[in-house]
């Protein structure tokens, strides 16, 4: 049995790149706001219904709602630590 013959392995793996992609341009300008302003908060917390939606609609346990919580950290990390160059 090959991971093309169940496709749940896939359908999860894109999930949680999805979810990492989502955050990451969240957590770049969530790092440029004042903590715990309006938008400091929003920008955690807007990607949060899209991610769920998709989970939803991709038919997914939600056995899988850590992995894409820890996507959604990472991705809000990673985002926050990009750093644009002038030239």
């Amino acid at each position: 049995m090959n991971m093309f013959s169940n496709p749940k392995p896939l359908l999860v793996a894109a999930m949680t790149l999805f979810t990492l992609l989502i955050n990451l341009p969240c957590g770049y300008f969530r790092n440029r706001e004042k903590k715990y302003s309006l938008k400091w908060f929003l920008f955690i917390h807007i990607p949060i219904p899209l991610i769920a939606l998709a989970r939803i609609l991709t038919n997914l346990d939600m056995r899988y709602i850590p992995v894409f919580v820890l996507a959604a950290v990472l991705g809000q990390f990673c985002g926050g630590r990009i750093e644009f160059q002038a030239k």
